[in-house]
């Protein structure tokens, strides 16, 4: 993978933004950073079965697998892009509908409006995206509120609705979940950033780039944002450690936060110790990226966070399709990985 110039992207944001006619400052404005460029042909977009859904200005790709019982409570995993994507190259990248297929869960895909971002980005970074009730955010759980409710071909399991997603949409599925625990049962950010470490631009490249020095991160300011729905939010982190898009430091520090507000929102649990994980395994097979699983559970057992790190690992859904956005076939499939999480925190079980 290449790197990107941040400031020749920043220029051209900016210059785009301008020929749209929108000024700079607004809501919007300006982009984050895009993703990486794929050298590989793309497969063609995935088609969701299902409804384009309109819902704030937003619109999203749903796929409910065929053959589902619509009187059966399913679960829902809302997948958020990331920059220069969109529902559809997601879709196929990840190949999420087809793990929907085999497990028996319905995936919606809420799309970016290149009017808010050019470059399809989530604002993730600004102050009117990271709060409940209003923005990016308010749109998205509309999304998964009007699929809840309003689409007879299946019916939602209130209590396994999930979010993931990737860079950008990391970013953006941690600000959902952390404002809507009430709506979201878990979370997983695969390339992503803590909630509230930026507040525009300029301190968005500084996070991605040097987290260390970045802003607001800690686990105080995401168990405020919870507000009085706040609740214990289990969470997934993947990251690769070649990451040079988001450093790959960005990935613990997603961890600690949602460790330390999930803490917060229940008191009288034991904080979890970051550098003591329940279990830690290796994983090396020839022609793959090696990568470490890192768990931790509650008392009873029960999965409540997981970090996989994945040696060698760019600025890429693991394991995702070949030649599609941003993906890398190398890796562990993130996709059956965030699935796994979703299943085995909803089920509340022992984790094997």
């Amino acid at each position: 993978m290449t790197g990107i110039d941040w400031r020749e992207l920043f220029a051209a944001n900016q210059a785009s933004i301008a020929r749209a006619g929108i000024p700079i400052g607004e809501s919007g404005l300006p982009a984050a950073p895009a993703h990486q460029a794929s050298r590989r042909p793309a497969p063609p977009p995935a088609r969701g079965r299902g409804p384009t859904l309109r819902q704030s200005g937003a619109r999203a790709l749903v796929h409910v697998p065929r053959g589902l019982d619509p009187s059966t409570p399913a679960a829902l995993v809302c997948m958020l892009h990331g920059c220069t994507q969109d529902p559809a190259t997601f879709a196929a990248a990840t190949a999420m509908n087809d793990a929907a297929d085999r497990h028996g869960f319905v995936v919606v895909y809420p799309g970016q409006d290149r009017r808010r971002n050019p470059q399809g980005c989530w604002n993730w970074f600004l102050p009117e995206h990271q709060r409940r009730g209003a923005g990016e955010p308010d749109a998205i759980a509309a999304v998964i509120r009007e699929l809840a409710t309003g689409d007879s071909r299946c019916t939602i399991d209130p209590a396994r609705v999930f979010v993931a997603g990737l860079s950008a949409g990391g970013a953006m599925a941690l600000i959902v979940a952390t404002c809507y625990p009430d709506l979201v049962a878990a979370v997983a950010v695969h390339s992503g950033l803590p909630y509230g470490c930026a507040e525009n631009a300029g301190a968005a490249f500084q996070a991605m780039a040097r987290p260390e020095t970045g802003g607001n991160a800690d686990g105080e300011v995401a168990h405020a944002a919870m507000g009085r729905h706040a609740r214990p939010v289990p969470s997934l982190v993947i990251h690769g450690t070649a990451d040079r898009t988001v450093a790959p430091a960005n990935g613990r520090r997603v961890l600690r936060q949602s460790m330390y507000a999930n803490h917060l929102a229940v008191r009288h649990a034991s904080e979890h110790d970051l550098a003591r994980p329940t279990t830690s395994h290796r994983f090396d097979r020839p022609g793959r990226h090696p990568y470490t699983q890192s768990r931790w559970t509650d008392a009873g057992g029960s999965l409540r966070h997981e970090l996989i790190e994945v040696d060698g690992l760019g600025h890429a859904w693991s394991g995702g399709t070949p030649g599609g956005s941003y993906t890398d076939p190398r890796g562990p499939s993130a996709t059956e990985a965030v699935w796994a999480f979703f299943a085995l925190t909803a089920a509340g079980t022992p984790a094997p």
